[in-house]
């Protein structure tokens, strides 16, 4: 299995206009309807209202990689600088 996070810093106000872009446009069903794909959720932080963060758990290190590649993904890019300032990126490692 392999596990990554995305932190997302979204720009002022725009959190929850994010997630409704991502599910609206059907991005987010296409992701979890991917081959390989376990989860892929995002949490809200309570403490910071424009921190995002996405769980991703994939069969392989290669269904991410593939999943990257995806049309849908291309349309997420399309807008997502509308939305986001930063993104940091890690894997999580099970032990």
């Amino acid at each position: 299995m392999y596990t990554i996070y995305v932190k997302f810093e979204c720009l002022e106000k725009k959190r929850e206009a994010f997630i409704k872009k991502v599910k609206d446009t059907g991005i987010l069903d296409s992701i979890r309807k991917e081959n390989g794909c376990i989860k892929y959720d995002y949490y809200l932080s309570e403490k910071n209202e424009n921190e995002l963060l996405l769980i991703e758990k994939w069969e392989s290190k290669e269904h991410q990689q593939i999943h990257l590649a995806q049309p849908h993904m291309e349309k997420l890019k399309e807008f997502k600088g509308d939305y986001i300032a930063n993104t940091v990126l890690g894997e999580i490692e099970l032990i």
